[in-house]
This record gives structure tokens, sequence and C-alpha cells, in this order.
């Protein structure tokens, strides 16, 4: 009987194909096809690079095996495959691996570490269509509309771009992806790899009813897709794949509370997240609550539509951190301020928090709630937990 070894593997149905893994990847173990994105057993050296720069923690996954899955087999998942059962021997031995429970349970907590957990969906969620639309095969959209989202004197070229899809099946949900393929080549002589943007619009469509999808994208230097995207003039035609993204979704509950936090084009789920619940539930009242974070009210996307949104559905709190005659402000800083109502959105099971945007923003953010609980007797870290278990929170920053 072999020796039950460890192996890292990537969940197909969280992972929404950024590629980020790969490129971080110093030994070159992480690869990809048309399909999915897979570790190569035979070069990973568990080196834990790849964890923290995962956005969705679908990187985060280990199984003890005594034959590790190939890549053909990786190549093919469509979701990951259960833990096998392995039968122990005394003395069977691994880089200290002594049973096969104590060794799960010990790489889960190790690699948990890096990415924060494995993320769920809200129970109530809607089922998400993953995958539909790859590299070998994706689909043509057509560009309908480009719209400056930032005053022209900003420093940030924001963008909303809608797709328009005409009859080409392409179902999403709020809060998924989708990946847009730059045309040309790379340095290395081989084709653009597509570039992630959350969706801004709701499932129905940016217009109620027609088969289209909202993007919000920044312009960044000597950034090639963002460029090519930000530079589409109605009518061009675009190469996308997707939609990607299993677990940060919106619930179909309408006592649900969102709690949404974000910087820069962070915004974009939230936006579609706002508006599904405009559509669906236009009379509930204090369901949503917004902490946004940019340079100034010129740099922030969708300010003038937000402004028009009733405090009594959302609540808004803005982050300036570059305003002028006014202190830095940070979204970190907007939670501490209304400390006592976050209090009691972490005290309230029907919450969800949402986290998009900068990972730069992350640290701030846990020590922010870490204050909030611990003033109300709460230990943060562990109430966060929780909550991932529960499916009500939900992280995905860059």
């Amino acid at each position: 009987m072999n020796k039950p070894v460890k192996q890292h593997l990537i969940d197909p149905e969280i992972c929404i194909r950024c590629y980020t893994c790969e490129m971080t990847c110093p030994i070159g173990a992480i690869q990809h096809d048309d399909n999915n994105v897979v570790v190569d057993p035979d070069t990973c050296n568990f080196c834990m690079d790849c964890i923290p720069v995962c956005p969705t923690g679908s990187i985060d996954e280990w199984r003890v095996v005594e034959t590790p899955y190939s890549l053909d087999q990786q190549f093919d998942f469509e979701e990951l495959p259960e833990q096998q059962d392995i039968a122990s021997e005394p003395d069977a031995q691994d880089d200290g691996i002594e049973a096969h429970d104590d060794v799960v349970a010990a790489l889960l907590a190790e690699a948990h570490k890096g990415a924060g957990g494995k993320a769920k969906a809200p129970a109530s969620a809607s089922k998400p269509t993953i995958n539909l639309y790859n590299l070998g095969n994706p689909a043509t959209a057509k560009v309908q509309g480009n719209y400056r989202l930032t005053e022209a004197d900003s420093d940030s070229d924001v963008r909303h771009i809608i797709l328009d899809l005409s009859n080409l099946p392409f179902p999403v949900l709020e809060g998924q992806s989708i990946g847009i393929i730059a045309p040309g080549l790379d340095d290395k002589g081989q084709p653009h790899l597509p570039r992630l943007y959350s969706i801004s619009s709701p499932r129905d469509g940016e217009r109620p009813g027609f088969n289209n999808v909202s993007l919000t994208v920044k312009r960044e230097d000597k950034g090639v897709c963002s460029n090519y995207v930000c530079d589409l003039e109605k009518g061009d035609e675009v190469q996308i794949t997707g939609p990607f993204g299993s677990t940060f979704l919106m619930p179909s509950d309408p006592n649900a509370h969102l709690l949404m936090i974000c910087t820069g084009t962070g915004s974009a789920p939230f936006r579609g997240f706002t508006m599904r619940r405009q559509r669906e539930l236009p009379s509930v009242k204090d369901s949503l609550t917004l902490v946004f974070g940019a340079r100034s009210p010129r740099d922030l996307p969708y300010f003038g539509p937000l402004k028009k949104v009733p405090d009594t559905f959302m609540r808004k709190e803005f982050a300036f951190s570059r305003q002028k005659d006014a202190p830095k402000q940070y979204v970190q800083d907007k939670l501490r301020e209304q400390s006592q109502t976050i209090a009691e959105l972490l005290g309230d099971t029907h919450t969800h928090i949402y986290i998009c945007g900068l990972k730069a923003m992350e640290q701030g953010v846990e020590e922010a709630m870490s204050d909030i609980a611990r003033g109300v007797g709460l230990h943060w870290s562990e109430l966060r937990d929780q909550m991932r278990d529960a499916g009500r929170y939900h992280v995905e920053t860059y």
C-alpha cells in the first residue's frame, strides 16, 4: 500500500480564473488549460506563496491521497473530489503524517492561515452557472456603451462598459465575474490570458429584460486589458469567458442585511446587489449598508447615482483619503465612526458582510472589526469564522 501523501488542489467551482496564482508560483507548479487552473503534484513544494494572493480562497484546498490526482484528471474536474478514505498503517509516516484524520486537520489548519478559510455562498443564494465559456470557447459580446464615471480632472479614469450578448445564453448572478481577452500576444508570444472583471449589473441585465451585462473598469498605467477595454467604442466586438464565481453571491432572503465595504472599482458587485434589491424588494427599508473608499468624490465611481438612492433604503458612508481641506479617511475609519451601527449588525444573524477592492484594505478592516467587536464583548476572529462557515462573510480583494 502506498503511504498517504498530501496534495494541493484548486476548487474549480470557486476559482475565477484570474491566473494570479500561476503568475505568482516561483517554480511553475501551477498550470492551466482552456478549462481549469491546476497544481502539478510532481512540482509543488508547498511553499504557500500562492495562498495569500488568491482573491477567493479557491486555492486553499488539500487532500490526503495514496495516489495523487494527475494533471489530466484535474483538468477534467468540474468539482473537487471528496476526501478519499485512506487506510492508515501503524508505521505509515510521510513528513510527520501519522494518521489520515490527523493529517487532514493539520493540512486544513495550515492552509487556512493563508486565504482565510474556504468561502461559502449564502445558503439562500441562487445556483450560479460557472465556466460556461472558456479560453477554447469564448463568447462574443458587442459593446453597447462606454461611459466615463470619474470626472475629467480626476487622476482615475474609470469606465462603465455595457456589453450586449444578443441571443447568446449567458446567465449571470450579482457578484460573479467575466473574463475579457485582449487581442494580440504577450511578451512571450502567447495570446493574452483573460483579465477578470466583476459584473456591475443585476441578473436581469443592465436594462431589465435585455441580455446584457455591465462592468466597472479602471484604466491602469501600462495595463494591456484595462486600456483595451477603456478604449472600446460602441459596436466593437469583445471575446469574453465565464461567468466565474460561486460564493460571492447575494442571499435570496428579504431579511438579510448586506454590509458592503469597498474601494474604487470594488464597488462593481455592490452596484449589482443594490440594483437587484431595488428591483426585487423596492419597499424594504434599512437592508443595505455601503462603506465606500476613494481618493475624493471626483474619483468615486457612481457617486452621482449613489446619492440618489434613499438613505432609508441604503445607508451610505464615504471615506475620502485625498479630500482638500479635510483629514484623510479610509474605510476602516468610517467603520469605527459607525461602531454602534456596525456592532448591532455583527450581533444580527441576518447580517452578511462583503469586502471587495484593493487587498491593502483588508488589514485595516480586520483591525477595525476587531476593535468594534471587542467593544461589545465579541471575539472578531471567532465571529468572522462562524460567519464564513455560515456563508455570511465574503471577501474578494486583489
